[in-house]
This record gives structure tokens, sequence and C-alpha cells, in this order.
């Protein structure tokens, strides 16, 4: 590629004007297109977090807990005995559009990549998706591919892929949403960061060859699609699964001796980020050589080794007396190794090809002087009061209907594809509980995992609906008897530079970080991914939540699955609100009203009094009542297990369809055998409670004495995906 640069070339390359005449001031000279390469990916939206960056600050992300929260390659909590779990969730929302099995494939990859960086073994995978209108083809090739690239690369490197969640709408029908969440374990005291020391340590470029995919995918997330979209498939990455399987290996091998100073994986913007950032971090300069870069094709230009996202690469400054120790690892485990350059006390990143200075940029500008917007924010009106709304269909028929609806029915469809027990250590699989349950190795310890937002509450209030992302994860954890720990974030929105999008972030902001306190779950991690819009048209606001938690003994954890001769016992208060319910836009055909309010002060106290009566030995299956209400919450604990239920007439006030269907929040649905003991602990304690019905075999008995048989609801629940899929 050669070509002049100019201002044109700049906005070619996603960089605005005032940015490109910061560039030129910093470098005092008419960069070369490397040089521009390099500063138009660094400060792209995705790499700066330019537009993101003054909000991400009040978010909450120190704990006791926390080892080290955001600015790393993932967030690091203690969860004892020695141990830190790693953790972090990223997009790969663009290129899983343009082509949807290696754009999700390599949002696994990359994700792994972050978690084992740090000197983690990934022990768990999950993934938040949105999709558009199901009934597009458009829409069910993208799910095809989308599953079926994160099957394909988590069970082919051996990380059980344990739970995650599917959201449909038709805003997402030109920019779905592909969110990949990593867990890994690591000790405590042995955890790799990225910042460079040591003038004359060893660069060493270690994993794949380089070759020209994804050149400025970066550039390419940063901006929203246009009707040219397919036409950008080349800045997709290709990912090898089991290449990324040996990298694995050889960078745990190599971690357990003293060889690594830094480390660093080559993500966005491949080797110009990874270089970039370790220098900065470190205070230091870098001199890299391009000639020694392992390359898959011929004739690569430095702009093209500079800015290819290959993946299944990574960074690391060495010791130089390590240097023989490291390569005789990679070598083992047949991955390329090459010392591509060396740190430098300059504080510049010179990069030479050919024997010619193809870049030679003061690194620290590139840091501090990296674009800080301010974007204007404009507020979205609050909806208007929803008033009654009038029961059509009656409870039988509204019940089958939600749960057959994209959004409730059977994900089995989906996790079938995916390898969830692979390690062993899988306590309970995607569908048995509120969140996955992952015993740690060795140990009598177990990790809670869970991914949350609905973006139909953020879309209605952003506030709310970012609280209530925040609340739900730590809900689900809750439910398993998991005390929360912290989360990681996927903020995805549309485009930044419309004021009505960046109220929406500031407002989501604002609820997130205000339950985060509420609930002592720190954020430690993250992802922002803007411009998801497609020719004007924006997805709804989706800052998907990833929760973890931490039990004492795996064996003390509830799943959601209901056993006959039991009483239902609903923890929370009930009002019955329907705004925004699944309830009222698949039953009344109505997107409308506020979403239900987030009482933080009841969230934690209902939580922690489930928690504590789980831990007890009180609770035998327990589930949060979120999207479609009670009912849903009962139905979905009989098809998990092996028994029906009973349900008791609504109390007076409450109109049924609202009671059963209501999407009121803080609240859990226990099966339990001695109700009285609990009903009297939770009036103890000030926690709404009462006796839902009684858990018997045979049919689901509504109040009415109307019958719904369990395989009836069960046929409904799983035909939806697998019908709309083909089989």
């Amino acid at each position: 590629m050669a070509r002049d640069v100019t201002d044109s070339l700049a906005r070619e390359f996603g960089l605005s004007a005032e940015e490109y005449t910061s560039v030129l001031a910093i470098m005092g000279r008419t960069p070369t297109l490397t040089e521009l390469g390099v500063f138009s990916v660094m400060w792209s939206e995705h790499c700066s977090y330019k537009s993101s960056r003054v909000w991400l600050k009040q978010l909450p992300t120190k704990a006791p807990w926390v080892i080290h929260g955001p600015g790393e390659n993932a967030g690091v909590v203690d969860i004892g005995e020695g141990l830190a779990a790693i953790f972090k969730m990223e997009s790969h929302n663009h290129p899983s559009f343009i082509e949807p099995y290696q754009g999700a494939a390599t949002g696994v990859g990359g994700i792994l990549r972050d978690v084992f960086t740090m000197g983690a073994r990934p022990i768990a995978n999950l993934n938040a998706l949105r999709f558009g209108d199901p009934a597009l083809p458009r829409t069910r090739r993208t799910i095809d591919g989308v599953v079926r690239g994160i099957g394909g690369y988590g069970n082919c490197v051996g990380v059980p892929t344990v739970g995650g969640e599917i959201n449909f709408h038709p805003s997402y029908n030109g920019n779905p949403l592909v969110n990949a969440m990593t867990v890994g374990i690591a000790p405590a005291n042995r955890i790799f960061l990225s910042a460079a020391a040591g003038v004359g340590n060893p660069v060493v470029y270690v994993g794949s060859k380089t070759g020209r995919d994804g050149i400025h995918g970066a550039t390419m997330a940063s901006a929203e699609f246009a009707q040219d979209s397919e036409e950008k498939r080349p800045t997709v990455q290709v990912g090898d699964p089991f290449v990324e399987k040996l990298l694995i290996e050889a960078c745990l091998e190599l971690m357990a001796t003293d060889a690594i100073v830094a480390i660093q994986d080559m993500g966005a913007a491949g080797l110009t980020s990874s270089a970039v950032e370790m220098a900065g971090k470190g205070g230091v300069g870098l001199a890299l050589d391009l000639d020694a870069v392992p390359q898959r094709e011929t004739g690569m230009s430095a702009y093209e080794m500079m800015l290819s996202e290959s993946q299944e690469r990574m960074l690391i400054v060495l010791r130089p007396d390590r240097q023989d120790v490291a390569r005789a690892i990679f070598d083992k485990w047949e991955l390329d190794f090459a010392v591509i350059g060396h740190l430098t006390d300059t504080g510049r990143i010179v990069v030479t090809h050919r024997g010619v200075v193809e870049a030679d940029i003061p690194l620290a500008p590139l840091a501090d002087q990296a674009p800080l917007y301010h974007r204007p924010t404009a507020a979205t009106p609050k909806p208007a009061p929803l008033g009654e709304v009038a029961d059509p269909l009656g409870l039988s028929e509204a019940l089958l209907r939600l749960i057959g609806c994209p959004d409730l029915c059977s994900r089995a469809w989906v996790w079938d594809q995916y390898d969830a027990t692979v390690g062993g250590q899988t306590v309970r699989r995607p569908g048995a509980a509120d969140a996955a349950i992952v015993k740690i190795e060795g140990s009598r310890r177990a990790l809670a995992l869970t991914t949350d937002c609905t973006p139909r509450y953020c879309q209605a209030d952003a506030e709310a609906g970012g609280a209530q992302a925040v609340a739900e994860a730590w809900r689900n954890i809750t439910a398993t008897g998991a005390t929360p720990l912290a989360i990681t974030d996927n903020m995805n929105f549309g485009n930044p530079e419309k004021p009505e999008i960046m109220g929406q972030f500031a407002a989501a902001i604002a609820g997130m970080s205000a339950a985060c306190v509420a609930l002592d779950f720190p954020v430690v991690s993250g992802n922002v991914s803007l411009y998801n819009e497609t020719e004007g048209s924006p997805i709804m606001p989706t800052p998907a939540i990833g929760g973890l938690g931490v039990l004492e003994d795996a064996a003390a954890s509830v799943g959601l699955a209901l056993p006959p001769g039991l009483s239902l016992v609903v923890i929370g208060a009930t009002a019955g609100h329907l705004g925004q319910s699944l309830w009222l836009r698949e039953v009344a055909g109505r997107e409308a009203g506020p979403p239900p309010p987030v009482d933080l002060a009841a969230e934690r106290r209902n939580g922690d009094f489930v928690r504590a009566q789980i831990l007890a030995g009180q609770v035998r299956a327990c589930h949060d009542a979120s999207d479609g209400g009670l009912l849903v919450a009962v139905a979905e604990m009989a098809l998990a297990g092996t028994a029906g239920a009973r349900l008791l007439p609504v109390p007076n006030g409450v109109a049924p369809h609202a009671f059963w269907f209501g999407e009121d929040q803080a609240r859990y649905v226990l099966a339990v055998e001695n109700a009285a003991d609990i009903l009297a602990a939770a009036a103890a304690t000030a926690v709404p409670a009462a006796l839902l019905g009684v858990s018997e075999a045979g049919d689901l008995t509504l109040p009415s004495g109307d019958t719904i048989s369990l395989a009836r609801l069960r046929a409904v629940h799983e035909q939806t995906l697998p019908s709309l899929m083909g089989g």
C-alpha cells in the first residue's frame, strides 16, 4: 500500500480535521503512512475511549478484594486460598455482523488472551448476544454463524462455555451484539502486567504469523455501518483455536519461570497497540525491526504489519538471560518466537523495515494527547405512566405465548452447540441455575458467573436500566448462594456524536454506579462499543454486565430445578408493574410505560436474606423473578425440574395478570420444605415474603383451577429456536 498522506487520507482513516492537526503538531511534519496508521488506530474510539472516558471515571472500581481494577488486560479479584479470579468482557459486534462465524470466533479468542496474558488459566467462557427480528433471513444467518463461531472456537480451545444470554429486537437488525466473557484462575501473587521495563531488554513476538487479515479493524469498529458494510469483510480477523490452545500452554509454562518482565496480547490494532501500550505504561522507548516479524504473506509493508489484527499473537518483554529458555518453550509448542526489538530510553517508538525508518513517534503524546471529548448530552424523555391494561388472553394462553417467545424460549439449540463441561469442573450447566457454577480445581470453592442486561428497560430509562442490569447480575449470583464480588461491563451504544445517545450513556453509567455502590459490586474491567448503528438507526442502549461471585463450598449451591412436595415462597414485594414488560410486548402488543423501579436497598436486603437461607440449607431451589414475572419463573423452575405446581389466589388489590406477569424487581421464588420458618425469618428482618403455592407431580395448576400440562409447556418452550433455525 503506497499512498500519499493527506488531509483526505486522514479522514478516511477516521481522524477528524482537529485530530489530524494535532498529529501534525506532535510530529512537526507530515507523518508517514505507517505513522498515520498508528495515530488513527490508537486515537480511534475503540482504543482511546475518547467519548466515554469522562463518564467511565464515575464507576466505583475499588474494594478490599479487588487486586487490579480497570487499566490492565482484565480485572483481578481475590477469591481466597491464595487464588485470584481474572475476568473481562469485550465486544466483537461489527466483525460479527460482517462475517458472523469468524467475528464471533475471534471475539472468543481475543478475550481468552486478555485473561491468560495475566497469568490465569481460563476456566469458563460466557457470552451476551443480541440479535434482530428472528423472522428475517439475515438475522437467522447471523445467529447461525455467531453460535457456530463461539462453539467452534471455545470447544476446540478446551474452555467450557457455561452461560450467557440472548435477546431479540428489531433495533439489532443491522447491528447484532456479540459480547464475549472469559474467567480464569491464577495465584494471587503471580499476576503478570503489561508495563515494559528495563532498557535493552528484548521485545519478543510469539504465536502465529502475521497476515493481512484485520487491518484497520479497530477503526472499522469505531464507525457506524452504511450500505457498504459487506465490503469491510477484509477487516475481520481469522482465528485458529488450536494455535490458541498451544499459545495458552506455552505462555503459562513460560510464566512458571522468572523470564517475563511484561506481556501483552496483540488484540485490537495488533502490534501497534501492544507495543505502544507496553512502552507507554512503562515510560520507556521501543525500537522495532519489522524484518524479524514472522509473516505468512509475501511483500507485507510496515503499515500492514503494524496494523494487522491477525490472531493468536503475543508481545513479551523478556529478561535477556532467559531468552534461550523462552525460545525452547515456544519451539516445543511449535509456535513462532522472534526477537523483533528492544526497549530504549528515548521515549519514542521507532519502527524500521528493510533498513528504512517507517515510523518515529514520541510515545507520551499517543496517550497524553489522545482526544478526550465532553460530547453534548440530551436526556431521553421519561415514558408516560402505563395506566391499567386489560388482559386480552387470560393466564394460561399468556403463559404459553410468553414461554415460547424468542426472548424466553429454551436456549438448548444454542447451548447444545457449546461444550459446557470440558475440564470437568462445571457444577451447574446452562439452564440449571440463575448463574453458572464452576468449581475451582483442587478446592471446594466455586465461582458463580452470569451476564445480564434488559435493553428495553434501558431504552425507556437508561439510568433505571443501568441500575437494573447490575442488580440482576447481583441477584442471579445470589440466587445460587454465592457472594457477589465484582463485575465487568460491555457498554454497547449508538453514535456518541448524537446528544441523545451520549445522554443514554451518561444516564446508564449513573445507574450502574449507584447500584455498584449499594451492592458492594465494583467494576474491575470492561469495554465500550460505540457507533452500533446502521444507516442512522441505533441499537437499544445495552450496558451488558458480567458478574462474578464466590462460593465457599460448591456443594452448597442451589439451582432452579423444582422437585415435588415443597412450598413456593416469593421473596420481595409485588405491585404488578407491567411497564416495559415482556407480557406487555408479547401479549398486549405494546412497548410502553416506564421500566420497573429499582429499589437498591430492597435488592440488598432481600438478596442478603435469600443467600443466608440458602447457605443455611433451608432452600431446595431458587430462581429470581425477572423477564415474564412470577408465573414465568415458576414455569421455568418446573421445566427444569420434575414437578409442576399448584398456585394460590393472588392478594386483593392486584389484577391477576399484573401479579403473575409484572416485572417488579428484587424478587426471588424459593422452593422450601418449611414455609412457616422462612416466612417468620423474613418477617423478623422486614423482608416481604408470601406463600405462592406448592410443588406437586403433574401439571401446573393456576389459581383459577385451569391446568397446563408440563408436556405442552415443554413442547412450546423447546420448539421455537429449532423451528426458526430450520431444525
